[in-house]
């Protein structure tokens, strides 16, 4: 079973910057992995930020974050970063990084819901203050 641990949460002001990770107890890079990021705020739904195809690279994010945050991957590492500029205070959230071992017949990637996600984080905050 996989274990993701993520790290590099804190409290910035608005605009400000972070960069998240996510480290994979097992090698992801020559194996068919989507992984991504979601987030919680207090009193809301977990939503999707941004999924990345381990494999491909393909990348796909929420409108609420283009152009202000960027996922990659370190395959050798076995790590994925989510590098959040232009912060807001909407962004407050606990940040979590989940993993699954794709299959095709799911569709895209980087479309996948939440429930296909089997490997899931124990989360970082993020506050952004205005």
């Amino acid at each position: 079973q996989v274990q993701v641990v993520e790290s590099g949460g804190g409290s910035v002001q608005a605009g400000g910057s972070l960069r998240l990770s996510c480290v994979a107890s097992e090698y992801i890079g020559g194996s068919g992995y989507c992984m991504a990021w979601f987030r919680q705020a207090p009193g809301k739904e977990r939503e999707d930020v941004a999924s990345i195809s381990i494999a491909s690279g393909n990348v796909r994010y929420v409108d609420s974050v283009k152009g202000r945050f960027t996922m990659s991957r370190d395959k050798a590492k076995n790590t994925l970063y989510l590098q959040m500029n232009s912060l807001k205070p909407e962004d407050t959230a606990t940040y979590f990084c989940a993993a699954v071992r794709y299959q095709m017949s799911w569709g895209p990637c980087v479309t996948l819901p939440q429930y296909r996600y089997a490997y899931w984080g124990q989360g970082t905050q993020v506050t952004v203050s205005s």
